[in-house]
């Protein structure tokens, strides 16, 4: 790729009008604009302030993927001298993430879901059949989709205008059964209740009813729930209805308590980060508080890509609401002047309900110069990721939204000193989120009552795989897993659990023997497992763990972001590895590879930049060790 412009490739009218709508038309001839004699004869608008705006170039990356199906060598230099990024820099971006494209392909792109809980369900008999129907340049394997719950699963990316991303779950085998996809969407919501129309009637059909996607909502079990009190019975399009179901209530109650008994209360309330560090949420906070540096931000990491996790994304698609008035409360703590919810690409409706509640809230006060009348400034951006799993990593997601490709940062500076943009930056899950309206409205200490010592408050687990009723649960930290897997109905026809796969494919497996561990960060800690994004799958008597092992090993090497010797080069023999133990062709012995996916496990956790190569190998080892995989 050159480092100057593309020779002789413009832009349709087409790509430069969505450019110019992600971007702002042009102010100067500097970025395209028309040139002002008057102003411009002996002045350069443009170098620092124009590089400013590095940070919109994902989404102006995305209008024309999105309005053309691919991004041209014309687009692509449009959006060079909009941003003034150098071509090869733009291309370097471009080409990192999964569903973008800078070469011809087909307006709609069909990812079928080919991660662990799909194919459980049955997911590579239907990537078979739908490239058999539509031909294998439309048709693409995909790592999980976070619809585990009504696998199988298939996202079709529309480009086109006017055209929307739509997810269908649980997928039909046939074209002719596929759904219709959704008409586009009303006008942007108003801080008031209006008819739900288009994709949003099924919603009004079952509202009161509960959610399918969380069962506890549906059987009667619904006072006990309080992360997933509204979840089915709130219009996730009203503001009003989620006032009348106690929404807003924690925000002038926070306003009143003042930023510091804010922190103090969280600190008390012991609440760990729910995305899988369990770092205590408080500490974070008051750190950044403390920073003398402007300004502060606030990220909602929104990106779950862990494969088996959904629970943020039911959260976003039904109560959006919450998350923005969970966010204003923790900037208003820890003074963060702007936030961002980051969330992944192929999430299109949950990003669709947090883009309306933000507008909403913006509307009704709640968001922007005088929250409340409070005199406290506060407003939120949505960053659309687009694909990859990498960037669910705080500081790899930061490099993305700032415009960058989306690869980690060494630590320290930790991202309390210097996140997003260099400055003191909170970072945390929807599920972390959340949990502080609760932290508000009872107190620190009523919070830390729940649960465990160690492990306080409500904790949401995504159970998938051979279960009666996956689902997202709601349980009190403490149940067993054999409990949890009790509320999800039991394996299907009383068959026996073969494993279970805790925290996702950057987790562990656990056997048969170890279902009464407790759900808590110190019970699962103790078994050598750890509790994750909160991932439960279920594998019964008759699945193939081998392949269950190989979709993993898979999964990182595609996932590597390669920034690392130790991870790029670790994640591929380790799947080589594993291909060979699979086939019962080791390279000497069995125990000689075991010793060798030792090394190249140790490797990776003492050597990789993130989390990605420091527990590559987790579920690996532990199905060959604690389940004897591939022993026969």
């Amino acid at each position: 790729m050159d480092l100057h412009l593309i020779p002789g490739a413009e832009p349709s009218a087409e790509e430069r009008a969505a450019v110019d709508a992600a971007v702002g038309p042009p102010a100067s001839a500097w970025e395209t604009g028309e040139r002002r004699p008057d102003a411009e004869g002996h002045v350069a608008f443009g170098g620092h302030a124009l590089r400013a705006r590095r940070h919109l170039l994902l989404p102006a990356l995305w209008a024309v993927q999105s309005r053309v199906g691919f991004i041209t060598p014309g687009a692509l230099n449009y959006v060079c001298r909009r941003l003034d990024v150098a071509p090869a820099d733009a291309y370097g971006v471009a080409t990192f993430y999964a569903m973008l494209s800078v070469k011809p392909q087909p307006t709609t792109i069909v990812h079928v879901c080919d991660d662990l809980a799909c194919r459980l369900a049955g997911a590579p008999a239907l990537l078979d059949a739908m490239r058999g129907e539509r031909g294998a340049e439309s048709v693409r394997s995909s790592p999980c989709l976070g619809l585990c719950e009504r696998a199988p699963a298939v996202l079709f990316q529309c480009a086109g205008e006017g055209a929307k991303d739509y997810v269908v779950a649980p997928a039909a085998r046939t074209a002719a059964d596929e759904p219709k996809p959704p008409p586009p969407p009303p006008p942007p919501i108003s801080s008031g209740t209006r008819p739900i129309e288009g994709v949003g009637t099924s919603i009004a059909a079952r509202l009161g009813q509960g959610s399918p996607s969380a069962p506890q909502t549906e059987d009667g079990r619904r006072e006990t729930l309080r992360l997933l009190a509204r979840v089915g019975r709130v219009d996730p399009e009203s503001l009003d209805d989620y006032r009348a179901h106690g929404g807003y209530r924690a925000l002038p109650k926070a306003i009143a308590m003042g930023p510091e008994a804010i922190v103090r209360e969280a600190i008390a309330s012991k609440l760990q980060g729910r995305g899988g560090a369990a770092f205590p949420a408080g500490r974070k906070w008051e750190a950044v508080a403390r920073q003398p540096a402007r300004p502060h931000y606030l990220v909602c990491n929104a990106d779950e890509s862990e494969p088996g996790t959904f629970k943020d994304r039911v959260l976003m698609e039904e109560d959006p609401f919450a998350l923005v008035e969970a966010m204003t409360i923790v900037a208003f703590a820890t003074g963060c002047e702007h936030g961002f919810v980051y969330v992944r690409g192929e999430y299109p409706l949950a990003e669709a309900r947090v883009r309306a509640a933000i507008a909403g809230a913006r509307k009704a006060g709640l968001l922007g110069p005088n929250v409340l009348g409070s005199g406290f400034a506060f407003d939120i951006e949505v960053r659309r990721g687009a694909g990859a799993y990498i960037c669910g990593e705080e500081t790899a997601l930061f490099n993305s939204i700032e415009g960058y490709r989306g690869e980690p940062r060494n630590k320290p500076p930790f991202p309390v000193e210097k996140g997003l943009f260099g400055k003191p930056t909170v970072i945390n899950n929807v599920e972390t989120l959340v949990n502080v309206l609760l932290v508000v409205e009872m107190g620190g200490d009523a919070f830390a009552a729940i649960g465990t010592g160690a492990s306080t408050g409500p904790k949401l687990f995504c159970v998938s795989g051979n279960v009666e009723r996956p689902g997202v649960y709601e349980v009190p930290f403490g149940p067993t897993l054999r409990e949890v897997i009790g509320l999800a109905g039991g394996v299907p026809g009383g068959r026996a659990v073969r494993a279970v796969l805790l925290g996702g494919a950057a987790g562990s497996f656990v056997g048969p023997g170890e279902l009464d561990v407790p759900l808590t960060f110190e019970g699962t800690r103790a078994i050598g497992a750890a509790l994750g994004s909160g991932v439960v799958m279920v594998f019964d008597d008759r699945a193939d763990l081998r392949d269950a092992v190989r979709r993993i090993a898979a999964f990182f090497r595609d996932e590597s972001c390669g920034q690392c010797v130790p991870c790029r080069v670790g994640t591929e023999r380790q799947e080589e590895l594993v291909a060979r133990l699979d086939a019962g062709r080791p390279l000497r012995s069995t125990a000689e590879e075991d010793a060798l996916l030792d090394e190249i496990a140790r490797a990776m956790r003492d050597a990789s930049i993130c989390g990605l190569g420091q527990t590559a190998s987790g579920a690996i080892q532990s199905a060959i060790r604690r389940l004897g995989v591939f022993s026969a």
